[in-house]
């Protein structure tokens, strides 16, 4: 099976990594009723304006009700297995690349999400970033050019790539 253009947004997760997600969405939902109770407590301290506890819960429930939306989202969106092997790069591949023609300088890594990350000691670097964007379809041999954020052009090449395993 090989993935196909509409794949490249496709997020695969193992099922040990979106079990550990999904524990994360779980618990961030039955917090709730103790953000809420922290923000009534420091209400009842008196003047809003100048009640720094108060805030402080708000921007905790913000930051809590954004992930939540965030890991809604983004589980509803990931495949649990593993991804299809494919005759290019495509997200949820570890690629080893070549820097400049320099058989010295090259780097593996894994092309995903930032959640992937926490699943593995290698580098992740996402689809979306510079690196990424180059990588995205090419097949092994190719040299693709990038701007790097600094503003350097990069030139690349694909020495291998292969599926993620876990």
């Amino acid at each position: 099976m090989s993935t196909t253009d509409g794949d490249q947004g496709t997020t695969w997760l193992s099922q040990e990594a979106y079990d550990r997600l999904q524990a994360e969405l779980d618990e961030h939902i039955a917090n709730r009723p103790a953000i809420a109770a922290e923000i009534n407590a420091r209400r009842e301290e008196g003047d809003l304006r100048e009640n720094g506890g108060y805030h402080a819960a708000r921007e905790e429930q913000g930051k809590a009700e954004g992930r939540i939306l965030y890991l809604k989202e983004f589980l509803r969106k990931a495949v649990v297995g593993e991804a299809p092997t494919s005759n290019k790069v495509a997200p949820g591949t570890v690629v080893t690349i070549q820097f400049d023609d320099d058989e010295d300088d090259s780097e593996t890594f894994l092309l995903g999400s930032r959640e992937i990350a926490a699943t593995t000691d290698l580098t992740v670097y996402s689809p979306e970033s510079a690196l990424g964007k180059a990588i995205l379809g090419a097949k092994k041999g190719d040299q693709v050019k990038y701007t790097a954020p600094n503003g350097a052009q990069i030139k690349v090449k694909i020495i291998k790539f292969e599926p993620f395993g876990g």
